[in-house]
């Protein structure tokens, strides 16, 4: 009798263990699926993009071959602002175009 008894508990305990387990996978895989669709994919520039972003930046006086002259960040801060006001502005002339029915070419 004492035999089956523990053979009963012995039984009981590796269920309850299996049971943990196979609920904390579960949990484990429900959390993986959960952070891949939370956090979507940030966009990866192409070659193209990054020479545009390159000649605007040129066309706004930012010269790259400079190099590390001592003016590095403030230049192309410089270039990056002048580049962003370009674009709000043809934002700007698109939208009113667009509101009063023209049609305007930006570029």
């Amino acid at each position: 009798m004492m035999k089956s008894k523990s053979l009963n508990q012995y039984a009981a305990s590796s269920l309850v263990s299996l049971m943990i387990a196979g609920a904390m996978l579960m949990a484990g895989c429900a959390s993986a699926d959960a952070q891949t669709v939370s956090a979507p994919e940030p966009h990866q520039l192409t070659r193209a993009e990054v020479m545009h972003e390159l000649e605007e930046l040129e066309a706004a006086g930012y010269n790259p071959s400079m190099g590390d002259d001592g003016s590095y960040p403030a230049d192309i801060q410089a270039a990056e602002a002048k580049v962003a006001a370009m674009h709000r502005t043809d934002r700007a002339a698109a939208m009113s175009a667009g509101q009063s029915g023209q049609m305007v070419r930006t570029h």
